[in-house]
């Protein structure tokens, strides 16, 4: 790993310009999204000045019928093809289960991925072009700073949305549980009136932890929170930055990781190094968050997380 870190630097330096460059990037949700817009912030950050960007937003999160996105993924070819670009970047699961898997699998255009959920076997990664990031959670080290704050844990419940992304997501909690030998109940709502109903009944378990809201119809942030204010009685975690305010503590990944390492990696494509030659490798960066007001009204506190360094962030508190 050491040795391809230093290739990719020595060509993002000795290699000539690439001012020239055109990089596509295919993102798999809309613009608003705050994990969309967190790998696209990431992307731009790197390509700034250095590669020419066009952007196409496949929408499959507010639109999750297969239909929609086998059709927004002969969109973005056409985009793709008339853009003509050096790279691709596909962002998320769809952008590889709807567009790269049908249309660029070892092909000549050399395509990064970024933020796939947990496993890339099922699209056949790699390709002889294609390389990426995957995207993990800390489930492990949640259950574990739940079990320190609890004492004991023997239940726990995952809650989010009805979505591709979630039920990959719950299949790995429940993978995660078993193994640990933690009973666990999977909820996935479709509508926001469905989510109160599960977090209210969430409530049974030892804890909850809570999934990504993208895609639950009607969400209304303000009532969500009212009704985590009033029902909540039991220890809630989370591992999405925007689930934090709904949470007591949350251990996050962090979407501008994703966006950066997929832009440098094309760089160093569009330089002159193979997809072949660069790994596919997995976030490494996670930020904390604690909720004290929540986790006041239920009684707990943070003595055994030992955080460093606080700062309120909209009544929440961020560890550094």
């Amino acid at each position: 790993m050491k040795n391809i870190t230093i290739a990719i630097f020595v060509a993002l330096i000795y290699v000539p310009s690439a001012d020239a460059a055109k990089c596509m990037l295919v993102m798999s949700y809309h613009k608003g999204y705050e994990w969309n817009d967190g790998v696209e912030n990431g992307v731009r950050s790197v390509l700034k000045n250095k590669c020419d960007l066009q952007v196409f937003y496949m929408d499959t999160k507010r639109n999750k019928t297969a239909k929609h996105a086998k059709i927004m993924a002969v969109k973005a070819k056409s985009a793709i093809d008339e853009f003509r670009p050096d790279v691709l970047i596909a962002a998320d699961d769809n952008a590889s289960r709807y567009l790269v898997t049908k249309y660029y699998k070892d092909v000549d255009l050399p395509v990064v991925f970024c933020a796939v959920n947990w496993d890339v076997s099922k699209y056949g990664y790699p390709y002889k072009n294609v390389t990426g990031m995957v995207e993990v959670a800390p489930i492990q080290p949640l259950y574990e700073v739940s079990r320190n704050m609890l004492g004991e844990v023997h239940t726990v419940t995952y809650l989010g949305a009805n979505t591709f992304s979630e039920k990959k997501n719950s299949r790995r909690v429940a993978s995660v549980m078993k193994n640990l030998g933690v009973k666990h109940k999977i909820l996935l709502a479709e509508t926001f009136s469905e989510w109160k109903k599960m977090f209210s009944a969430g409530q049974s378990s030892d804890f909850i932890m809570l999934g990504s809201n993208a895609g639950i119809s009607e969400w209304d942030s303000d009532k969500a929170l009212e009704h985590v204010k009033i029902e909540a009685k039991k220890l809630i975690v989370t591992n999405h930055s925007w689930m934090a305010p709904f949470s007591m503590y949350a251990m996050t990944k962090v979407a501008e990781e994703q966006g950066q390492w997929a832009a440098e990696a094309a760089l160093a494509i569009v330089r002159g190094l193979s997809p072949r030659k660069i790994p596919i490798r997995v976030n490494r960066k996670w930020q904390t968050y604690i909720n004290t007001p929540l986790l006041r009204k239920i009684g707990m506190n943070m003595d055994r997380i030992k955080p460093q360094k606080f700062i309120e962030v909209n009544g929440r508190s961020k560890l550094d």
